[in-house]
């Protein structure tokens, strides 16, 4: 018994000897440590194509966490559905000394459906892990094998993916075949792949070694411009059954259509009837195209539907017909079915949606660039575009959502890289009149009349339908006041050419000119005051403002009888290389009007301007907050 005991304890002692040495946090060098939550201590994935349905995914991840702001990155989520299985899942929990605290398998793990908000079904499935933290700083080893029947899609590499995160090592090995073809696309990789030759194999090693975290700097780029990452894609593809090849954007799309699309544009005779009849009369393509827009929007909704090939395969047209619903390719298909069925084409576009903008990689062609579908409809004298998705987007108008970026066109020619049109700084407009009342107690009583376009036309749209006291629940949220109260609120929308959203209220703000004794202090931007952008030294990103937008406002105020001024602000002017700002004050007997407009223009701009822009957004900010002082 006595020495059953030793053994065991023997046996405790070289576990944790060997823990300690390898994942005690103290052999992590100090130069990780700089503005880290965590550390990727040691990971390496192997993807292994045996096939082009058998592609094989082992992965061993080791992260070191600090502190509670880490703790994401110790948890871990494995999608899988019909083309993906988890073979198998193992892990276990280490102390500062690098001493197993616990350990647990894939039966730990939580199994839930992958189902999103406003999806009907979707035909994938996660398992998902949050480990027990007993103590900081702590370590956390998982271990897992997956197995995918297809390879149209391989998985990515970004060794650093999160800013507050410091890699110690982190390896991706690619293994094929000697004869497969594959394209890969290294980004900000410094240096070249490891390659090795067999009779049978041909590998590629990237590796990324201690790399510190980055400090947060705001207004940065798209992370793809700076971030390491390879991409590969095979020429020769399987995907649920559908076998194919590619090694460009022609090629991908002429398949996307062939396979995907074309077999699944038929209607009943009795709706190309009802089309033809709806248009009846209409000489010009774009009133017919607008017609059968509409028509759309009124008779379906969206929902997702993701089952099988349905992440990339819409449902057929004639289902949507009868269903009255579809998703962004369903409604996208469905809408060119219609098109098409009266003669006029259009094209199905593949984009990345989303208010940042992204464009699809011209020089890398893959099937996983795109997150959503739209439509464009190409006429005589221009193109209109087309999000057939919504039921209350105006046509012809792409919102920031999906504006000025590239996408890929799906056509019976093969794929084409299109480029949405560019909503500019003097387009995203907003545009604010109130007329205000102040009493002899420093309250003002007035209205607001806000006209909103371009990329802002969709400010207000999660107030339309809505019952008015949800609405003026809402609007408290909006203009974050202090006793300001609402009412007599309405908004109305313009769809034409050039759209634009229309909202107006009354209101009233309790003793909103503050007091001191006999002087009143009005500060007169009451409205749109500029946010603060912090400094930051040492900048080592460029300044990237995504979109441009100018805003105008003019607020009218009627003093009180009596009153007295005592300090008037001056007009103020800025002008950058970023935009421009103005306030000006004019006082006229008891009428005081404000008038402001600031316009702040989209690009890149060199990092060493950081500081130029910093210091012309918080001008801005400190003449945002400019008072009026009088006495009664």
């Amino acid at each position: 018994m006595n020495k059953l005991l030793l053994l065991l304890l023997m046996l405790l002692t070289g576990i944790s000897s060997f823990s300690q040495s390898s994942y005690s946090v103290d052999k992590i060098p100090a130069s990780l440590k700089i503005n880290a939550n965590s550390v990727i201590r040691d990971m390496e994935t192997t993807v292994e194509m045996k096939g082009i349905d058998q592609v094989l995914i082992s992965v061993k991840k080791v992260v070191t966490v600090w502190n509670k702001n880490g703790d994401a990155r110790a948890e871990l989520a494995l999608h899988y559905d019909k083309s993906t299985s988890i073979q198998r899942i193992k892990g276990q929990m280490l102390n500062a000394f690098g001493v197993l605290t616990y350990k647990f398998s894939q039966s730990d793990f939580s199994d839930e459906s992958a189902v999103s908000n406003g999806s009907l079904y979707v035909d994938y499935r996660l398992k998902y892990y949050v480990p027990r933290v007993f103590s900081y700083p702590y370590t956390i080893v998982y271990e897992y094998e997956l197995r995918n029947k297809q390879n149209l899609i391989l998985p990515d590499w970004y060794p650093n993916p999160h800013p507050d995160q410091s890699v110690e090592s982190n390896k991706y090995v690619f293994i094929t075949k000697p004869e497969d073809e594959i394209r890969i696309k290294e980004n900000n990789y410094p240096g070249k792949a490891e390659v090795l030759r067999t009779e049978k194999t041909k590998s590629y090693t990237w590796q990324l070694s201690n790399q510190s975290a980055m400090k947060k700097e705001p207004f940065a780029p798209d992370p793809d411009d700076y971030k390491t990452s390879i991409k590969i894609a095979a020429k020769q593809f399987s995907y649920y059954g559908y076998k194919g090849s590619y090694q460009n954007w022609e090629a991908l799309g002429k398949w996307v259509y062939d396979d995907l699309i074309k077999n699944r544009q038929q209607l009943p005779e009795s709706t190309i009837q009802e089309v033809k009849a709806m248009v009846s009369g209409i000489n010009d393509d774009r009133e017919k195209a607008k017609k059968i827009y509409e028509y759309v929007q009124k008779k379906t909704r969206y929902i997702s539907v993701q089952i099988g090939i349905g992440g990339f395969q819409p449902m057929p047209a004639a289902e949507v017909q009868q269903l009255a619903y579809g998703d962004c390719k369903a409604l996208v298909n469905y809408t060119q079915t219609l098109l098409k069925s009266v003669g006029i084409p259009s094209l199905y576009c593949v984009v990345n949606a989303g208010s940042a903008r992204k464009d699809i990689d011209l020089d890398f062609a893959s099937m996983d660039q795109g997150n959503h579908i739209i439509l464009a409809v190409p006429l005589k004298t221009d193109t209109v575009w087309l999000e057939c998705t919504s039921s209350e987007s105006p046509f012809g108008f792409l919102g920031d959502f999906t504006e000025d970026r590239t996408v890929f066109a799906c056509t019976p020619d093969g794929g084409k890289i299109l480029r949405t049109p560019k909503l500019t700084t003097e387009m995203n407009l907003q545009r604010r009149k109130a007329s205000l009342n102040i009493d002899t107690l420093g309250n003002i009583t007035g209205s607001l009349k806000t006209i909103y376009s371009g990329a802002q036309y969709d400010h207000d749209n999660n107030l339309i339908d809505l019952p008015v006291s949800d609405q003026l629940k809402r609007l408290k949220s909006s203009y974050d006041i202090d006793h300001i109260s609402f009412s007599d609120f309405k908004i109305s929308q313009d769809k034409s050419d050039t759209p634009s959203t229309s909202a107006a209220f009354s209101f009233d703000i309790q003793k909103y000119a503050a007091r001191n004794q006999q002087l009143f202090y009005l500060e007169l931007n009451l409205f749109n005051k500029s946010s603060v952008v912090p400094e930051v030294k040492n900048r080592t990103l460029k300044v990237y403002i995504n979109r441009g937008y100018t805003d105008e406002d003019e607020l009218t105020y009627l003093l009180p009888k009596d009153f007295k001024l005592e300090a008037l602000p001056k007009n103020k002017h800025i002008n950058s290389a970023f935009g421009s700002y103005s306030a000006t004050i004019l006082l006229e007997g008891r009428t005081l009007i404000y008038k402001r407009k600031m316009i702040l223009k989209d690009g890149t701009y060199p990092a060493e301007q950081y500081q130029d822009f910093s210091t012309f957004i918080n001008d801005i900010n400190a003449a945002d907050h400019s008072r009026v002082i009088y006495k009664l």
